[in-house]
């Protein structure tokens, strides 16, 4: 599994180190003869730590975020592994041919312009899956995995509860809508951990929905998603149209939530080559919270439950926001944490009348 830390592979999640800001106009040019000389002792043979090492350097020195991390996906990616640390001694001191050398110069100015990894690669893990990346797609990022299994353990939970009942009970086939597809990380892991669910993927910018379509079509699950290119609002068609097989089991999200002031101190990666759009939650990240709170009780079945992934500031607004409209029957049943400790998910359920 591919894990960078640093800001461009999160949305605010956890700590890291600050952007430099008006480096990335003065990308100073690689010279590969410098490479070559430094292999001398090796009659000129270049391997793949030379160059995991060669790249390190020129990455620092255009202060691009993650230099080693960096440079050592873009040699294994070229080299057919997922890191630098699965290959084997004996490929590591292979001689690279001219073509091996070629790709990863290429791919390495890329990153030099600051695309992020996911982008330069063309790839990237998320849980058990290996998707299709290409801008400006939303990245997803690692922390939103934890998503992914609060949703399977909610339903596994409803399962066993059923299971326990006197009369046979069916196997389970929860109707899950997500809001948001981007690259359909969420959609597909869902469906790879619950095989019998079906799925609505969703999401108002073509290329998302496009590129779900096409990590779908390389896994081939038992159910294919259903598409759904549309702008979410806060009307009662917009509601009909994601009602395909009646009322959702589930609603899962990870919508825009940055608050709009802390837009411009995002990194470079991200305010050159994503789409702003799904990061861009308004004045108090809440714009498309509210909205998918809205149309919720239209949605769900009744004590159908939703998950969304939020700014560590929106839980209690959320709460309140809640509070505040009690017609929708939606109750806070839990928050839940990240990996860095920080309230990050919540789980909202859907009251019986």
């Amino acid at each position: 599994m591919r894990c960078l830390t640093h800001t461009p592979l999160r949305r605010l999640s956890c700590l890291s180190p600050p952007c430099m800001p008006g480096r990335w106009n003065q990308i100073l040019t690689p010279k590969w003869s410098f490479l070559r000389q430094s292999c001398s002792a090796n009659h000129g043979v270049v391997t793949a730590t030379d160059v995991v090492n060669y790249w390190q350097k020129v990455f620092e020195t255009n202060g691009i975020p993650e230099a080693r991390e960096s440079s050592e996906y873009i040699v294994s990616f070229v080299l057919g592994a997922k890191t630098f640390q699965s290959l084997s001694s004996k490929i590591l001191h292979t001689p690279l041919t001219a073509a091996q050398q070629e790709q990863i110069q290429q791919l390495s100015n890329k990153r030099l312009e600051r695309m992020p990894v996911q982008y330069v690669l063309g790839e990237w893990d998320f849980q058990d899956l290996t998707l299709k990346m290409r801008p400006p797609v939303f990245i997803p990022r690692p922390e939103t995995e934890d998503l992914v299994s609060l949703v399977v353990e909610e339903e596994s939970l409803k399962y066993e509860k059923n299971s326990g009942l006197c009369f046979p009970v069916s196997a389970a086939h929860p109707v899950i809508l997500e809001i948001g597809c981007g690259s359909g990380a969420i959609a597909l892991s869902l469906l790879c951990k619950l095989p019998q669910s079906r799925v609505i993927a969703m999401d108002k910018e073509e290329a998302a929905v496009d590129l779900t379509r096409e990590n779908a079509h390389r896994y081939k699950p038992t159910y294919y998603p259903y598409f759904v290119n549309c702008c979410l609002k806060k009307t009662k068609s917009s509601a009909k149209q994601l009602l395909l097989w009646g009322p959702v089991d589930f609603i899962v999200s990870n919508p825009p939530y940055v608050f709009h002031e802390d837009m411009a101190s995002l990194d470079a990666e991200i305010l050159r080559y994503e789409d702003l759009g799904a990061l861009d939650g308004g004045d108090d990240g809440m714009r498309v919270i509210k909205t998918i709170l809205a149309l919720a009780p239209s949605l769900l079945k009744d004590s159908g439950s939703m998950f969304l992934e939020v700014d560590p500031r929106h839980p209690d607004m959320v709460k309140n926001w809640l509070q505040a409209h009690p017609n929708l029957l939606l109750v806070l049943r839990a928050i839940h944490k990240d990996f860095c400790g920080k309230p990050r998910f919540l789980h909202i359920q859907k009251q019986s009348r």
